[in-house]
């Protein structure tokens, strides 16, 4: 028997924000992944995406750079800031790309570390001013290169950044070796990765 119509629904847990860099679109492995493990997600948080493959994302420039020393950051980056300082839990879905992910992530990020927003100086360092507790990191590797490999680069610089913005503990659910397998070893390591999400989804 499925719920009353009018059963009251269990009030959601927080904000969830979903950085999507998954620059194939639908083909991405790794959207394929992310996909269902946010729709896990969705009933414990209230989901928001950011697809970065549909928007213009440039890094900072000299002229950029200077505008933002004068206090001018682009309105859709400081939207993007608030959004990222907003939320309880992160799940970014990203390729790796040579040897970490794609440029337009970190461009990404580079618009959106901004200061009084995502992080602060206290006069000895930088602390991070955003709430978020987990960050959950979803990647697909072409190679034959493990989590934790130093030829993967994309975990580390999560992590780094976690420590900066004060995002809070990072997991990274992957997938590897799939340039160099069958479709059916594929598929499968795709259900295992799809599997083990939302199992993680449960207590993320």
């Amino acid at each position: 028997m499925g719920p009353l119509k009018n059963e009251p629904q269990k009030p959601k847990e927080g904000k969830l924000l979903f950085i999507d860099a998954c620059v194939r679109g639908d083909e991405s492995r790794t959207r394929g992944i992310a996909v269902p493990i946010v729709a896990a997600l969705s009933t414990r948080y209230e989901v928001e995406k950011i697809d970065l493959t549909s928007m213009d994302i440039s890094p900072l420039t000299p002229s950029s750079y200077a505008e933002r020393g004068k206090g001018n950051t682009p309105e859709w980056a400081e939207k993007a800031a608030r959004k990222i300082a907003d939320a309880d839990r992160i799940v970014i879905a990203a390729p790796f790309w040579d040897m970490s992910f794609p440029a337009v992530l970190k461009a990404f990020f580079e618009q959106v570390s901004l200061f009084g927003i995502t992080f602060e100086d206290n006069g000895k360092k930088c602390v991070g001013l955003c709430k978020c507790k987990k960050v959950l990191y979803v990647t697909t590797r072409g190679m034959d290169i493990p989590t934790g490999d130093p030829r993967e680069q994309g975990t580390p610089y999560i992590k780094a950044l976690s420590y900066l913005w004060g995002l809070g503990e990072v997991e990274t659910i992957a997938a590897w070796n799939m340039d160099y397998i069958s479709p059916e070893k594929i598929e499968e390591k795709i259900s295992g990765c799809v599997i083990e999400g939302i199992r993680l989804a449960k207590t993320f």
